[in-house]
């Protein structure tokens, strides 16, 4: 496998230089959100990135893996500097930072070289909030993403790890995004969140992954051909396909922040589970972390 350091990295800013990859400023949230590839922390948390966002705090994605293997009639270096150029252009549309790493796609471990790149990039940012899949899905990149989070999450902390990037000097909660997987284990919504009136960003986010949302995914799907050729018309086929409406356990979720009335009214969410491992939050931490919530 291919793997660089982190001071190596592909960055791809919203619109800003190198230098503003810095720790978020006082009283403001630093949140950094792990996928395998470029476009899964879109599919699975950019309206709740946007509300951060919004709220003055600094995001960060994550991409472990660079891409180059996700379609079906271009690969290798091409796709991957197509696939950060699409990543570009989402930090640009959401106001965040889009970090890839040069690690192949489809051959990604939980090895201890990518272990130390995740290690680096929580504490680049010192991390309130780290977001990330849980280790067990469809897809082995997915899945070893969640490892490797699960292996970095006490390691950030460690001191003779990683010398030269320093420690964290306290545990950031570690989540897991909504799925759909049963076994071994259901997903278990603890935090849920309205992006109602952020859906219109998400989709923002994922119609600049042009070769995912339009042509890979769908090729995969056996479905290219319902994927309409007009570029507005695509967009509006795309909220159409994305939309999440929430599930009867979203639901309940939702019912705990925004009450029976309040949850009955949300059109679409993104939910997310506590990991165990990290720090285990308290009701108090919760609403420090997701400010938009209803207190």
């Amino acid at each position: 496998m291919k793997t660089i350091l982190s001071s190596t990295l592909v960055v791809a800013l919203a619109g800003a230089s190198a230098a503003s990859a810095q720790p978020a400023q006082a009283g403001k949230l630093s949140i950094i959100m792990f996928g395998a590839h470029p476009d899964d922390c879109d599919i699975r948390s950019a309206g709740t990135a946007a509300k951060w966002v919004a709220a003055g705090h600094k995001v960060r994605f994550v991409a472990v893996t660079n891409g180059d293997a996700g379609h079906h009639e271009m690969g290798g270096g091409i796709l991957a500097a197509r696939r950060r150029a699409e990543a570009q252009e989402v930090g640009r549309r959401l106001g965040i930072e889009y970090v890839v790493l040069d690690n192949h796609d489809g051959e990604l471990v939980p090895s201890l070289d990518v272990r130390e790149q995740i290690i680096a990039q929580i504490r680049q940012v010192n991390a309130d909030l780290v977001l990330g899949p849980r280790p067990n899905d469809y897809h082995p990149d997915h899945r070893y993403t969640g490892v490797l989070l699960q292996d970095a999450a006490f390691m950030v902390t460690v001191p003779n790890i990683l010398t030269h990037v320093p420690a964290l000097k306290k545990n950031p909660v570690f989540l897991y995004y909504q799925d759909n997987f049963q076994k071994p284990n259901p997903f278990a919504p603890d935090i849920a969140v309205d992006i109602t009136d952020t859906f219109d960003k998400k989709i923002d986010a994922l119609d600049a992954h042009v070769s995912q949302v339009y042509e890979w995914l769908p090729w995969h799907a056996g479905n290219l051909d319902q994927v309409p050729k007009d570029v507005k018309a695509r967009r509006e086929w795309l909220k159409k396909t994305r939309a999440n409406a929430p599930n009867a356990a979203v639901r309940a979720a939702l019912e705990k922040y925004y009450g029976k009335e309040g949850a009955a009214k949300v059109q679409q969410a993104e939910a997310f589970e506590i990991c165990e491992y990290g720090r285990r939050p308290t009701a108090e931490d919760i609403k420090r972390l997701f400010p938009f919530l209803p207190q």
